[in-house]
């Protein structure tokens, strides 16, 4: 592609530390993991990170640790407002776990919670938002309080799109009582695979070292919220099982080639908020294609895009353009995921109408963003839109 959707950040530092690993001999999850997990959540501000094997998979933690604290458990059948754009491992967690799911339409130009209907969609069922930083945009998080205010509702937020991403100088992903973040490999870092969630409560922090790990007392401390204290005996405390956990490792490779991209990541940010301004700046020309509206700094995951009513080209042959000038191209996220079949299985249920859904779904599409400056990527973009006019 002469405009990809996703490259790679690592360098010689990565393989090196890939190589200090294999030649230790020690893969699975241990001294790189947690060095990983303390210079994380340093950047993002927070008291604790879980490094996990994916951002799908931190998003189950997270439910899950709600689900076992002591105080005021996660339930199931309790309702769980989302917003009707996002990934599918946004929602999947939810239904595991028997929680009733209410969609919210999307804010058509932030692409993020339309405000006005969460706060219309909150019943007296609900007991947990699931806020999700869409393509690197945060959620007005100052607005969702307000919303909220003394009522017995739980946030969370889905901050796998939107590592960096920061709203009233504060980090996204760290305004929930828990955040998940994804290093994939199109994401802000890579690990290849992996995801983090990061938290101030310890309590769900000791949850999740223990629901990561087949929900044995292993990875606790002696004394912790868990379980109480632990046993001296390492013979039979080690395979004390006391949740009902997962085998969500990440690999010692992966916590060694993080530390290396979290030294980099504040960089990377940087170059992709200048490649945001080149956009949104080149754009103007093109009034008929709608792109996502900032909140607070957003750390511009990928470029969107949505054809307005009286655009003078089909999203089809916006799409067949961009593929004669080589341009990687998506629709945005999954579009509106309450038309997916899927929910066939799922309890849930649509606050209002998802207009501004079904309109991402059928007109937008994005392109991605880069850590290094797009000059000539967004000269081959200009190019393709102005042939499409």
């Amino acid at each position: 592609m002469s405009y990809p959707l996703a490259s790679t950040s690592w360098d010689h530092e990565e393989i090196a530390a890939m190589q200090a690993v294999i030649e230790s001999g020690m893969f699975t999850m241990g001294r790189h993991v947690a060095d990983f997990e303390k210079a994380f959540a340093e950047f993002a501000g927070s008291k604790f990170c879980v490094m996990c094997n994916s951002g799908s998979s931190a998003n189950v933690l997270m439910v899950a640790a709600l689900r076992y604290r002591k105080d005021k458990p996660l339930l199931p059948g309790a309702e769980v407002i989302v917003p009707a754009v996002s990934w599918s491992t946004t929602y999947y967690p939810l239904y595991q776990y028997g929680l009733k799911l209410r969609f919210v339409d999307i804010d058509p130009h932030t692409l993020n919670f339309n405000l006005d209907a969460l706060a219309a969609a909150i019943t007296d069922d609900t007991r947990a938002i699931m806020a999700v930083n869409l393509l690197g945009n945060p959620n007005d998080f100052a607005r969702i309080r307000q919303i909220v205010g003394t009522r017995d509702i739980v946030l969370m937020e889905d901050n796998c799109e939107s590592m960096g991403a920061t709203f009233e100088g504060r980090q996204a992903g760290t305004f929930g009582i828990m955040g998940s973040y994804s290093a994939f490999f199109s994401h802000h870092i890579s690990t290849m695979e992996g995801g983090m969630i990061v938290t101030d409560d310890e309590e769900l922090y000791q949850l999740m070292l223990c629901l990561r790990a087949h929900g044995w007392t292993r990875n606790l401390p002696k004394e912790n919220l868990v379980c109480g204290t632990k046993s001296d005996n390492a013979f039979e405390e080690s395979f004390r099982f006391v949740l009902p956990g997962y085998n969500f490792r990440p690999l010692e490779l992966s916590g060694a080639i993080g530390l290396q991209q979290v030294k980099k990541l504040p960089g990377m940010i940087r170059e992709r908020r200048a490649n945001g301004e080149r956009y949104v700046a080149l754009m103007r020309e093109f009034p008929w294609l709608r792109v996502q509206r900032e909140i607070g700094e957003s750390s511009w995951f990928g470029f969107s895009m949505v054809l307005e009513p009286d655009a003078p080209i089909s999203r089809e042959r916006l799409v067949a353009i961009f593929n004669e000038h080589r341009i990687d191209v998506r629709p945005i996220v999954a579009g509106n995921f309450a038309k997916n079949e899927v929910l066939k299985w799922m309890s849930y249920t649509i606050s209002g109408t998802l207009t501004a859904a079904d309109e991402i779904d059928k007109r937008g599409l994005f392109i991605g963003n880069h850590h290094f400056a797009l000059d000539d990527c967004l000269a081959t973009l200009q190019s393709a839109l102005r042939k499409a006019c």
